[in-house]
Parts: C-alpha cells; sequence; structure tokens
C-alpha cells in the first residue's frame, strides 16, 4: 500500500490509477482545481481526508471512508464504485453517491440532492440525510435509525426495508416495489402512489391523500394523523390504531379502524370494506 499523509493535492487526477493508496490527513483543494483525483484506483482507505474537489472517487473497488468531509464543491464524489464503507463523515456535494454497489454507511450526515441514484446494495445507519430525489431506482435497501428530510424519496426503489426511522419527505415511495418500513415515524404529502407490495408496521403516518393507487398495500397497527383522502383505488389491507380523517373510493380490500372521520363513496368500482372497531384505538381496553 502506498501511504500519503498531510499532503495537499489540487491537480488533475492527482493520484489516478493508483494500486493500492491510503490517506492520512490529506486535503483535495486548491487553486489548479483538478478533477478525478483518485479515479480508477484499486483500493483506498481514506482517514481525516478534506474532498473539495469535483469526481473524486469514481471506477473504484473497495473504498474505505473514515471520518473525512466531502464539501459542497466535491460534485457527484463516488460513482460507479463497489465494495464502499463510509463512517462519520460528511458528505455535502450534490449527487454524491450513484451507481454504486455494496455500500456501508454509518453515523455519516448527507446534504446531497440526487443521492443514492440506481445503487445497488446499501446499509445506512445512525446518519441523517437532507436532499431531493432521494435514492432514486436503488434497490436492495437497508436502512435503520435514518432520519431524512427533503422531497420526492425512494421512488421507483426495489426490495428496501427502513427501520426505526423518521422520513420528513413529500411524494415518498411513488411507484417503489417490495418495501416494508416498521417502527417509523413518516411526514408528507402524498405517500406511496402507484407502489406495489408497500407495507407500513407500527408506524405513524401524517400527511394529506396517502397511499393512492397502490396494489396489495398493507399497514398494520398504524396510526394516521392528519391523513385524508387516503386509499383511493388501492387495494389495502389495514388495521389502524387510531382515527383517521378520511377515506375515499378503496378499490379492494379490507381496512379496519377504530373510527373514520369521514368515508367518500362516489366511484362505483369502489369495493374495499371499511370496519369500524373502536376496540383497535391504540391504548384502549
Amino acid at each position: 500500500m502506498t501511504k500519503v499523509e498531510n499532503k495537499v493535492m489540487d491537480e488533475e487526477r492527482a493520484l489516478y490509477g493508483i494500486d493500492r493508496v491510503v490517506l492520512d490527513n490529506c486535503k483535495f483543494q486548491g487553486p489548479a482545481d483538478g478533477e478525478s483525483a483518485l479515479k480508477e484506483c484499486g483500493i483506498v482507505e481514506a482517514s481525516n481526508t478534506l474532498f473539495d474537489l469535483r469526481y473524486p472517487l469514481w471506477h473504484n473497488n473497495g473504498v474505505y471512508l473514515n471520518n473525512c468531509i466531502m464539501t459542497e464543491n466535491c460534485r457527484a464524489a463516488l460513482w460507479y464504485t463497489q465494495n464502499v464503507e463510509i463512517v462519520k463523515s460528511e458528505l455535502h456535494g450534490i449527487k454524491a453517491l450513484r451507481e454504486c454497489k455494496n455500500t456501508v454507511m454509518r453515523d455519516c450526515d448527507i446534504k446531497s440532492p440526487e443521492f443514492g441514484w440506481n445503487t445497488v446494495g446499501i446499509r445506512i445507519t445512525d446518519s441523517k440525510a437532507v436532499g431531493e430525489y432521494f435514492m432514486m431506482r436503488a434497490q436492495n435497501i437497508a436502512a435503520r435509525r435514518l432520519d431524512f428530510k427533503g422531497k420526492y424519496s425512494f421512488q421507483y426503489v426495489k426490495n428496501a426495508t427502513i427501520l426505526d426511522s423518521k422520513l420528513d419527505t413529500k411524494d415518498a415511495f411513488w411507484h417503489s416495489k417490495n418495501v416494508t418500513v416498521e417502527n417509523s415515524v413518516v411526514i408528507g404529502e402524498y405517500l406511496g402512489w402507484y407502489s406495489a407490495n408497500l407495507t407500513f408496521i407500527n408506524c405513524t403516518i401524517i400527511g394529506t391523500q396517502p397511499l393512492c393507487y397502490c396494489k396489495n398495500l398493507k399497514l398494520v397497527d398504524c396510526v394516521m394523523q392528519s391523513t385524508d383522502l387516503a386509499f383511493e383505488k388501492s387495494e389495502v389491507y389495514a388495521v389502524l390504531r387510531g382515527e383517521i380523517d378520511s377515506i375515499k373510493n378503496p378499490a379492494k380490500g379490507v381496512i379496519k379502524a377504530p373510527a373514520v372521520g369521514e368515508i367518500i363513496r362516489d366511484d362505483k368500482t369502489s369495493k374495499g370494506k371499511i370496519l369500524i372497531d373502536p376496540a383497535l384505538m391504540r391504548g384502549a381496553r
């Protein structure tokens, strides 16, 4: 392994194609404004390193980042890279992770529009994220204790499990397939439209017009707050543990709730059953 310590690099392709490199307390920044510092490398291990230039980690196999900072200037930091581990790091540039395979992230701070597009195999725990179109078309996602804020998240994703998280997001899970969200809070408008096999377990869901045009939608022991016009045109099987403001024209399935503010049936194709059982209220005896 080549070891590089306490060095500032700003030239174009500063370490391009190096087979194995360990970086400690380095900086990729400077007036030369060079791109692609660590492109086409074998294994890259970086600790306490600042990335302030564009496209630093493309087409690599084996990247480990610990306590690193990627600034707003670090555009499209990791693309076409596989076998990645990122720990206690900041990713603040646009499109910070895309088209990557087998990525593990822990204790990270993400502020990155268009993060995670087309990734395959990503595990993210104990992290915060802000951005638009988060994880677009990603597959095989496992998230735990993720605190996310932004619009249009998890659209077109396939095979995802999200646990113990908070998602404050609009238009989440549109066209998603095979997603389970458990023990989480989901806030936002127009949740989950056009999804297939979307499941919520012990979740709190907040926001207008959620879960419409869904196929095989399941809610198990969930609370829906300030949610109106829910389940329109959806195939849904739900057990709710609190009152819901309104339900509109579920296509088919069964919805059980302790109370419903309004049931709207103005579509003759709506065949979903709505069963009222006050005993379902959370905390009821």
